[in-house]
This record gives C-alpha cells, sequence and structure tokens, in this order.
C-alpha cells in the first residue's frame, strides 16, 4: 500500500510539473527554432526536465559513466536495450542530443508529448504501413541533418534482465547511412520500476555506462545480422542479469 501511495504521489508531481516546465520548452524551442536545426538547446533542457524526476525520487540513485567517450558533435546510432519504462528517462541523463522513435499516442499526452513533437521526436503508428515508411524516411532525414538516433532494438522490455536477440532496423540504418553506433549499457532500472508495474520496490541504484563507440569501419564488411550480434554481445558484456524481481503488491 505504502508503495502506491509513492507511486500516486510521484505521478501527480510529474503531471504538476509538467504543465509549469513546459512554458520554458515553448520558449526555448520559439527563440532557437531559426538556427538550431537539431533542437539542440531544447533537448538539453529537456533532459534536465526528466532528470528532475530522477533526481527526486529517493528510491533512485542514478549514475552515469563513460560521457566522456561521447563525440558531441558526432552523429550516432545509439543502441541500447529495454529492461524498464525506466529507460527512457535515464537515457536523458547523458545530456547529449538524439532522437526518439516513438508511439503516435505518447504525443498527444498533455505537455510532455506536446514538448515531444517540440523536439522533433519520430512518430509512429503502430500496424500503419504508411506510418512505417514515413517513419523510416524521417529516421534517415533526421540522420543526415546530424541528428543521432536512439534505439532499443530489442523492442519490448525484458522482465528478467537478459538480453534478447536484437532486431535489425537501426543496424540497417547504421549501415545505409555509414554512421558509428555508440552502444549504451543500463543496469537496475528493472528492479527500480519493473515491467508491467507502477510500483517502487526500496532503494536501488541505477548506472547507465557509455561504451566504446563502434566506428562504420568496424563493421562496414559484416552483414546486418552479423552487426546485431557485435552490438549486443558488447552490451551484453556490460549487463548484470538478476532474474528475480520483487513481487507486485
Amino acid at each position: 500500500m505504502i508503495n502506491r501511495i509513492i507511486a500516486i504521489l510521484f505521478l501527480a508531481f510529474i503531471g504538476l510539473s509538467s504543465a509549469i516546465l513546459f512554458i520554458p520548452a515553448v520558449a526555448i524551442w520559439i527563440c532557437t527554432i531559426a538556427f538550431d536545426r537539431r533542437r539542440v538547446i531544447l533537448h538539453m533542457y529537456t533532459s534536465f526536465w526528466t532528470c528532475i524526476y530522477l533526481w527526486t525520487m529517493p528510491a533512485w540513485s542514478l549514475t552515469a559513466v563513460g560521457q566522456e567517450k561521447i563525440r558531441r558533435r558526432a552523429t550516432y546510432m545509439v543502441v541500447s536495450y529495454h529492461q524498464s519504462s525506466l529507460d527512457i528517462l535515464v537515457a536523458f541523463r547523458l545530456f547529449f542530443p538524439f532522437k526518439w522513435v516513438s508511439k503516435a499516442e505518447m504525443f498527444r499526452v498533455s505537455f510532455i508529448g506536446w514538448n515531444m513533437w517540440l523536439n522533433g521526436y519520430i512518430r509512429i503508428v503502430r500496424g500503419a504501413e504508411e506510418s512505417r515508411r514515413k517513419m523510416m524516411a524521417a529516421r534517415e532525414k533526421a540522420l543526415s541533418k546530424g541528428c543521432s538516433l536512439f534505439f532499443f532494438p530489442d523492442g519490448t522490455r525484458s522482465k528478467d534482465g537478459r538480453l534478447k536477440p536484437f532486431k535489425t532496423g537501426a543496424f540497417i540504418l547504421a549501415h545505409k547511412m555509414n554512421v558509428p553506433i555508440l552502444p549504451v549499457a543500463i543496469n537496475g532500472s528493472k528492479n527500480a520500476l519493473p515491467k508491467e508495474s507502477l510500483n517502487f520496490y526500496g532503494q536501488h541504484p541505477i548506472r547507465i555506462e557509455v561504451l566504446d563507440e563502434i566506428p562504420y569501419q568496424t563493421f562496414a564488411s559484416l552483414n546486418i545480422d552479423q552487426t546485431a550480434e557485435l552490438v549486443r554481445e558488447r552490451i551484453a558484456a556490460h549487463v548484470v542479469s538478476d532474474p528475480d524481481l520483487p513481487a507486485a503488491i
């Protein structure tokens, strides 16, 4: 019961604060849209906005490692894996500009979804072929403009923290656009906010680690499946698998 009360209060805090934090986002968008075509400034503000929720939740202790490995002016295919819905918040802790692909429904969420639109994140309508084609074109356009893309190539969130086989979409794009791949490992989020749950379970350290980038020349001679497996193995070496999750209350 206490965990659920904490969850309700935290979600209420997110809702109320988002209404306030959206106002500066609009102001930044208006002031920078003419010269900041990648919307880097707005993304940095969005990273700060997101990190407020990571910093204010006492159950979470987040550590970011390896940020110095990021070449700030590079265009990357950033690849991680999905343990929890919390991973999306954690990724913003890198304070590195990128674009997401997200379900169209998310863009209709008050304030947070509207801010996603301001940032130029990419939307997709699940099951709609025309939307899929537009999404693929938008991804290529973003990369050609110098925007990095962030992918969870395992698709749906893992229940036990073990890496699933990687889908090939991100790697097809990396080959086509000749961009380096930046692997990222996230640990601890699956216990901090388990799949299909909004409850909180005690104190949980969370760690996001930027691994060494994989230059295009390293995987240029590999096929798509080999590239996916190369990246998966590198991330897996930094993942702590723990299948034991607390029971939902």
